[in-house]
C-alpha cells in the first residue's frame, strides 16, 4: 500500500484534500501544527494528526498542502528525512518554478493544480452547481506535471491527483512550465484582472444610474451567451454591431503589447511576487 504524508491536512485546501483522500486506496498520515486545523479535522472527518517525523517514517509520497510563501521553507525543513525515490507533490507550478524545492536528484516532483468546475457544465445537482471551487461535488479538468523523476512516476502522482481533486473529468498533462503559463498567467493575469474589469465597468453603470440588479442580471447574462460563443461551446456569429463594438472595444481597454504577460521572464517575475 502506498503511504501519503499529507502536510498542511487541516488548511482549507488540506481538508479537501484529507475528506477525498479518506477511504481511497491510500494510508495517509495527517499533520498539522495549526489548533484549528487539528481540531477541524478532528470534529469533521474524525481524523487524528501526527508528528512530522511519524508521517515521514513511513511515507512514499508527501503532499505539500501548504500556501505557496510556505513551500520552501516546509520542503527545505523535511528534505533530509525523505527517504530516496519519495514522491513530493505540490498544489501550484508558482514554487516548483521558482527553484523553491531543494535540490535532490533522488527525489520525484510532482505537480497537479485543478482547472475548477467549467462554466459549461451538466450538473443538475445543486450542491454541484454551487461548488464553484471543487474537489467537492462538481466534476472537474486537471493539469499535472512531472517535474523530476522517472518516467513510470508519472502514473501515481496522476492517480494520486483524481483522488484528491475528485470527481476528475479529464485530466492533462502540462510541463511545470506550461502550468505556470496557465496560472498565474492565464488565470489570474489575465482572467482575474479582466473579471475585475468586468465587475468595475458594472459598477461604473451602477453609478451611472442603472439599477444593480438589473446591471448584474445583464451582464451574467451576456458573458453566459458571448461566452458559449467565443468559447466554441455553441455554434453562432455575432450581429454586425456587436463586431464593430468589439473592433473599437479592444483598443480602448487593451495595451497592444499585452500578451508580453506570457513572456518567460513576465511569467517568473509574477511568480517571484507571488512566492
Amino acid at each position: 500500500m502506498t503511504t501519503i504524508a499529507l502536510f498542511g491536512a487541516g488548511g482549507k485546501m488540506g481538508c479537501r484534500l484529507a475528506k477525498n483522500l479518506k477511504g481511497s486506496r491510500f494510508a495517509v498520515h495527517h499533520v498539522e501544527v495549526g489548533e484549528a486545523g487539528r481540531a477541524r479535522l478532528k470534529s469533521e472527518l474524525e481524523i487524528d494528526c501526527v508528528s512530522a517525523d511519524e508521517a515521514l517514517g513511513s511515507a512514499d509520497v508527501v503532499i505539500l498542502a501548504v500556501p505557496d510563501t510556505a513551500i520552501g521553507k516546509v520542503a527545505v525543513s523535511i528534505a533530509d528525512r525523505l527517504k530516496p525515490g519519495t514522491m513530493v507533490v505540490a498544489l501550484d507550478a508558482a514554487a516548483p518554478f521558482a527553484g523553491h524545492l531543494p535540490e535532490r536528484a533522488d527525489l520525484t516532483y510532482f505537480v497537479t493544480h485543478p482547472c475548477h468546475p467549467p462554466i459549461f457544465n451538466d450538473e443538475t445537482d445543486m450542491q454541484a452547481k454551487r461548488d464553484h471551487f471543487g474537489g467537492l461535488f462538481a466534476k472537474q479538468h486537471i493539469v499535472s506535471a512531472l517535474m523530476q523523476g522517472p518516467e513510470e512516476a508519472y502514473a501515481l502522482g496522476e492517480e494520486i491527483a483524481k483522488v484528491i481533486w475528485s470527481p476528475v473529468m479529464r485530466s492533462h498533462r502540462v510541463t511545470v512550465e506550461q502550468m505556470a503559463m496557465l496560472e498565474p498567467g492565464l488565470s489570474e493575469t489575465v482572467c482575474a484582472s479582466l473579471l475585475v474589469v468586468m465587475r468595475q465597468a458594472m459598477d461604473e453603470c451602477v453609478a451611472r444610474g442603472v439599477p444593480k440588479e438589473a446591471a448584474r442580471d445583464f451582464l451574467l447574462g451576456h458573458m453566459n451567451v458571448l461566452g458559449a460563443v467565443i468559447f466554441e461551446e455553441t455554434p453562432g456569429v455575432f450581429s454586425d454591431a456587436c463586431n464593430k463594438a468589439i473592433e473599437f472595444g479592444i483598443p480602448a481597454l487593451m495595451r497592444d503589447d499585452w500578451k508580453k504577460v506570457f513572456e518567460p521572464q513576465e511569467i517568473a517575475d509574477s511568480i517571484r511576487r507571488i512566492t
